[in-house]
């Protein structure tokens, strides 16, 4: 190993990872600016998930009804039933209340981030334009900024969600069988660990691949606006197969960051598919011997069929949010890479 080398690396590590927070603080603080949406949104979050985690329970609760030795009781049923359509039908809509309440909020945010970059680019000097093409500029203003409008309004929201849900189906899993909690102490740290490590890898991707946009859109400008000096010197082909170079470039950029960013879902949706796989077949044996008497009734490793039921859906509710988690990481790439190219303006 090259020491030398190992130093530049570990350099280079610690700066990625000041970079990430310096972007994420200077994000947040467009998002705390707008505190009075902010904080429905957030309370909006919370009322919608709790109803939505306490639609399980009610559900493990019929099915305990139904499945009663001394027969059907009908009443806990309609009972139970009735809760749990109402929590859910809550939930929705304060769902879309959140939604709409983060759209503003987003574009709220762009709205001011365009202007500031827009007022910043009216004060730099003439050498930046002759620098820097036409194309690449604009497409600060337009793409990089539609991406990071676009991770505020859904994928925000969505990390929110998972949060808390996580934390939530956790507490209710913990209620129902602490036993059966220990198949999630293996299946989620290799989840973790996994998507950790694509991140890592599928970051440069994406900011290559906004690099590459810019500089597709900058020649295709100042080409396009010269088309008449093109035409009159005969040099159509030769401008033509230079776009195609570009062209090319910008498709392998973008080919490169979402293929390795697909990746990680379906790898991720595999492992959580195997824990909750293992979430029904350990539940079943539990309830067969819960069932047959070689379990006491209030032991750990006591459950009944309402129990199993609930918590194979909490596992779902667990094991979604980190589901999804992955799917938006690259969306949360991509706007860290836009992000970081329009501050570098602002700056």
């Amino acid at each position: 190993a090259n020491p030398r080398w190992e130093v530049l690396l570990l350099n280079k590590k610690q700066k990625n990872k000041r970079d990430n927070k310096g972007i994420m603080i200077r994000l947040g603080k467009y998002v705390f600016a707008q505190w009075h949406l902010f904080i429905p949104a957030v309370i909006f979050t919370l009322f919608s998930n709790q109803l939505s985690l306490l639609g399980p329970r009610y559900s493990g609760a019929a099915i305990d009804a139904i499945e009663s030795a001394s027969g059907v009781d009908f009443p806990v049923v309609y009972e139970n039933v009735s809760k749990m359509i109402i929590c859910y039908a809550a939930s929705a809509v304060l769902s879309y209340m959140l939604a709409v309440v983060m759209i503003h909020l987003s574009q709220k945010i762009t709205y001011k981030m365009r202007k500031e970059l827009f007022e910043k680019l009216n004060t730099l000097p003439v050498n930046y334009f002759d620098t820097h093409s036409t194309g690449d500029i604009i497409s600060h203003l337009s793409y990089d900024i539609d991406t990071i409008n676009s991770t505020l309004s859904h994928d925000l929201v969505q990390v929110m969600t998972s949060i808390y849900t996580v934390v939530g189906s956790l507490i209710f899993m913990w209620q129902i069988s602490r036993v059966m909690i220990l198949i999630f102490v293996f299946t989620v740290p290799v989840s973790i660990l996994f998507t950790r490590y694509r991140s890592k890898k599928v970051r440069p991707l994406f900011s290559a691949r906004a690099k590459k946009y810019g500089e597709l859109n900058g020649y295709a400008e100042e080409m396009l606006s010269g088309a008449r000096t093109i035409e009159a010197y005969g040099r159509q082909d030769v401008i033509s197969e230079r776009f195609n170079e570009h062209n090319e470039a910008a498709m392998n950029a973008y080919y490169n960051a979402e293929y390795n960013a697909a990746l990680l879902f379906p790898t991720i949706n595999f492992i959580n598919n195997i824990s909750i796989a293992l979430v029904a077949i350990f539940g079943g044996i539990l309830y067969m011997y819960s069932q047959s008497g070689a379990v006491a009734a209030g032991t750990v490793f006591f459950i009944t069929l309402g129990g199993v039921a609930q918590f194979v859906q909490y596992s779902r509710k667990f094991a979604g949010p980190i589901n999804e988690f992955s799917n938006i990481l690259h969306e949360f790439q991509s706007a860290f890479s836009a992000a970081e190219r329009v501050f570098r303006i602002l700056d």
